[in-house]
């Protein structure tokens, strides 16, 4: 059986992630889903307990899916938990430049293989960054992301504006 790395911040899981981790599933066999911190984006929503407890709800169904945390590098994250290649979402050309460059640069510097797998059509617009501003404004997101998700995000937002953590 084949071990896949989905990496990513999560903040917060969203239908697109899913999809991806589903299809992973489905390919694959076994895969570990590792909340990151990225730097380059500004603090998020939920801490990282949040994010792991809503991730593990959200994949519940698919016993074949573990998650964990890494800080560090992907590639660190890769070796640690021993996978045999990363998997990366696509939902837009941007995407694939993006995590193009990655890929290779994690294999000049590890020799870790990642693979890109299209989200759903249908998904393609969904990000993490329009669900947190969605909810913080007190809008609907069910149709963004899975039913726990939503449930925590309804009970963290009073009146429109998202509780101060």
């Amino acid at each position: 059986m084949t071990t896949v790395l989905c990496p990513g911040s999560f903040d917060p899981l969203h239908l697109g992630h899913l999809d991806v981790i589903e299809q992973a599933a489905a390919l694959f066999g076994s895969v570990i889903v590792a909340t990151m911190h990225n730097p380059a984006k500004p603090s998020g929503m939920f801490s990282l307990d949040e994010r792991m407890e809503l991730i593990r709800a959200s994949v519940a169904h698919l016993p074949e899916v573990k998650v964990e945390s890494f800080a560090g590098l992907v590639v660190d994250a890769a070796k640690a938990f021993g996978v045999d290649f990363l998997v990366k979402g696509l939902r837009t050309a941007g995407d694939f430049e993006i995590e193009q460059q990655m890929a290779q640069t994690n294999f000049a510097v590890a020799e870790v293989r990642t693979v890109f797998l299209p989200c759903a059509p249908g998904l393609s617009y969904v990000s993490s960054q329009f669900v947190r501003e969605i909810a913080r404004h007190g809008g609907d997101v069910r149709n963004l992301v899975p039913l726990p998700v939503a449930e925590h995000l309804a009970n963290r937002t009073v009146g429109g504006r998202s509780e101060q953590r």
